[in-house]
């Protein structure tokens, strides 16, 4: 089926529910059969895609539904309405699908009605998420030089436990048993990688380790972090709205969720200053996760160190370097192999030795 005879279709079947007609379903049908009734020969089976086609084009992602839905991909990134990759495992390649870019348009505007996030040239960015929990990150001209790009990263359907992840490859029975003990006991837990390592997955599969009697609260710039624990208030960040007002960033965020009695504070990402106040929230005695972009665990340790002194001239950095040792328990650095399988490549733990906190590693 070409592309002009579906946006034919699809126009007509528009047409017919702002004339009046019944329902969607209704519509469609009717705007095939009359083109059934002209020049278009179609099987029973090639009918019911080319309906599902049109539906998708009205209410879904137009052509990227049929990406959306397909469980193998795991991102879906748009450099031009003519240059569409998507990523399942380590491969990465071109799909042979070409939109226009009013479609791009339609499609993102779609995936934005229910964030209560917007993007124009006053706010070129966004980020937000999806109904299904995928993360969308959008950039527009003349941020971009021509186009739309358009990052969609989907996550699977259910959560991951450490049995999971013991099932794939990425941790083995040994480790699976010390991080559940780890976590069981309070430690202060940071999750490393670079993206898509699966630091994430990781970070939500030890959540689900702990006690029922455990009252989750989670901090993110948009929602990714998932758990089958019941005691859970899950928040996120918001951009200012039209006037320049009504920020809320994930640094009060923060502030905020330690006034909600929470047992275990979790970070989506620590990205800025907000390291201040979450390495202050742990040194209160709370339990705690969070992940950070970093090439290994060391560097992980070092950048927690740096992201602080952000917060202000004021903040010595011996006093940071100084918390971040006596805050952070356990460092969980993932990565991929050379099949792009995901794994947990190196762990530290800090230890007192004479007085003295060191690390060690753990596992690699």
């Amino acid at each position: 089926m070409h592309l002009e005879t579906l946006t034919a279709l699809t126009e007509r079947a528009r047409a017919l529910v702002s004339s009046g007609t019944d329902n969607l379903e209704t519509a469609i049908s009717q705007a095939v059969d009359e083109a059934f009734e002209t020049s278009i020969d179609i099987n029973s089976q090639d009918e019911l895609t080319l309906k599902g086609s049109i539906k998708n084009q009205l209410v879904g992602l137009g052509s990227l539904q049929q990406l959306i839905e397909d469980p193998e991909i795991e991102e879906i990134w748009i450099n031009s309405p003519s240059q569409i990759f998507i990523a399942k495992g380590a491969i990465t390649q071109r799909v042979p699908l070409e939109l226009s870019a009013t479609e791009v348009r339609q499609a993102v505007e779609r995936m934005l009605r229910d964030s209560g996030r917007r993007l124009d040239r006053s706010e070129p960015f966004v980020d937000a998420t999806l109904r299904d929990g995928s993360r969308l990150h959008v950039a527009i001209p003349d941020v971009t030089k021509k186009d739309w790009a358009v990052n969609i990263r989907k996550f699977p359907a259910r959560v991951f436990t450490l049995t999971d992840m013991v099932s794939f490859g990425s941790i083995n029975e040994e480790l699976k048993r010390f991080l559940e003990s780890e976590f069981i006991s309070g430690t202060n837990i940071l999750v490393s990688g670079a993206t898509q390592a699966g630091k994430t997955t990781m970070l939500c599969a030890l959540l689900n380790v702990g006690a029922e009697s455990d009252r989750l609260v989670s901090v993110e710039e948009t929602f990714e972090i998932r758990t089958n624990h019941i005691d859970w208030v899950a928040m996120q960040a918001r951009q200012p709205n039209l006037e320049g007002v009504g920020e809320i960033t994930l640094r009060r965020l923060v502030r905020e969720a330690l006034r909600m009695r929470p047992t275990r504070l979790v970070i989506g990402e620590v990205r800025q200053a907000e390291a201040l106040d979450l390495l202050i929230a742990l040194n209160s005695g709370i339990a705690g996760l969070c992940t950070i972009h970093a090439n290994s665990a060391t560097e992980a340790l070092a950048k927690m160190e740096l992201l602080p002194l952000l917060a202000g001239e004021n903040i010595p950095a011996a006093f940071v370097s100084q918390t971040v040792n006596r805050t952070i328990g356990l460092v969980i650095h993932c990565g991929r192999d050379a099949k792009g399988v995901r794994r947990v490549t190196e762990v530290l733990k800090s230890h007192l030795v004479n007085q003295d906190l060191v690390w060690s590693t753990v596992f690699r």
